[in-house]
């Protein structure tokens, strides 16, 4: 009767070629197929695959034979994250030193929104920092539509932080967390003291709106209107900081996210939150889906999905 061990009684070193074969043929779903792209013969794949399963314990594919796709086992899947990290890892620290050795300064160009900027990106980048000391981001405000695609396929950005991004061809989209549409207002408005929150409560009232340029305010207009709700914009802008101190003035209500409501910038401020979805509101981080993504910007993409994915 064979026992299996878990990690922690782990005692044969792993082969880093068997980890590669894990991710080779868990992808190409053959052990032909992960032979060819790695360079190596079927047999020698099958024997480092084997190597791995002795040193975990563990069954890491089942076999169905014919030309059935082979598929990771339960135990098989955790092995597949462990190996993507550690061989990303791995890469992180070749590039990472061969870059000091030739002098060169890494940079990653983010394309973000300004709450991602002050309440994502600062967590993230402290645990760059920790793995690429030298590495210099720059943060560009995120195109809307089509534009963030172009940008991301010809190396205008190398990763960005998005809400409600359209689907493109040209870009991998990650999700990481719901951010829903809540209510801002003063602490001594009228609506502040309302028993059920919802998003009624702004009919006819004077509201402070990002400018109608950008799509999801856009969106958020027409699901205004889809529910009846017809609010008097009196105020808008482009700038975060500048709606909350308006909204902290008493010169209206606004609607904005979640996270951004959670760290509203003035005592003065708080926040309804309807039970009901107004529209989605989703934030996900973009990947260019045919260029190359420098080991740096995989780190922070890395350490966004960590922090802040669910």
């Amino acid at each position: 009767m064979s026992v299996e061990r878990s990690p922690e009684s782990i005692e044969k070193p792993v082969d880093l070629r068997g980890l590669r074969a894990l991710i080779a043929v868990s992808d190409s779903g053959s052990f032909r197929a992960a032979a060819a792209q790695l360079g190596y013969t079927q047999s020698a794949i099958s024997h480092q695959i084997a190597e791995l399963e002795r040193a975990v314990g563990a069954a890491l594919f089942t076999r169905p034979g014919g030309r059935g796709h082979v598929l990771l086992t339960p135990a098989g899947e955790a092995a597949y994250v462990h190996a993507r990290r550690v061989l990303s890892e791995l890469d992180a620290l070749d590039a990472s030193v061969h870059a000091t050795q030739r002098g060169e300064r890494t940079v990653v160009r983010v394309g973000v929104f300004q709450t991602a900027a002050a309440e994502l990106l600062p967590t993230a980048l402290r645990a760059l920092r920790d793995e690429w000391p030298g590495v210099e981001v720059i943060l560009t405000d995120t195109p809307e539509g089509p534009g963030l695609a172009d940008w991301l396929a010809d190396g205008r950005l190398d990763l960005a932080l998005t809400i409600n991004q359209r689907p493109d061809d040209r870009i991998e989209l990650i999700r990481l967390f719901e951010d829903p549409w809540v209510v801002l207002t003063h602490r001594d408005s009228q609506l502040a003291t309302a028993e059920r929150p919802s998003f009624e409560l702004l009919d006819g009232t004077d509201v402070v709106a990002w400018t109608s340029r950008w799509p999801v305010q856009q969106e958020l207009e027409a699901a205004w209107r889809r529910r009846g709700i017809t609010p008097k914009v009196v105020y808008r802008t482009d700038d975060n900081l500048a709606l909350q101190r308006l909204v902290a003035a008493g010169l209206g209500h606004a609607c904005i996210g979640r996270l951004a409501a959670r760290r509203a910038v003035d005592s003065a401020l708080t926040w309804l939150a309807p039970d009901d979805i107004l529209i989605p509101r989703t934030v996900a981080i973009c990947h260019p889906r045919r260029r190359h993504l420098a080991q740096a910007a995989r780190s922070l993409s890395w350490a966004l999905r960590e922090h802040f994915g669910r």
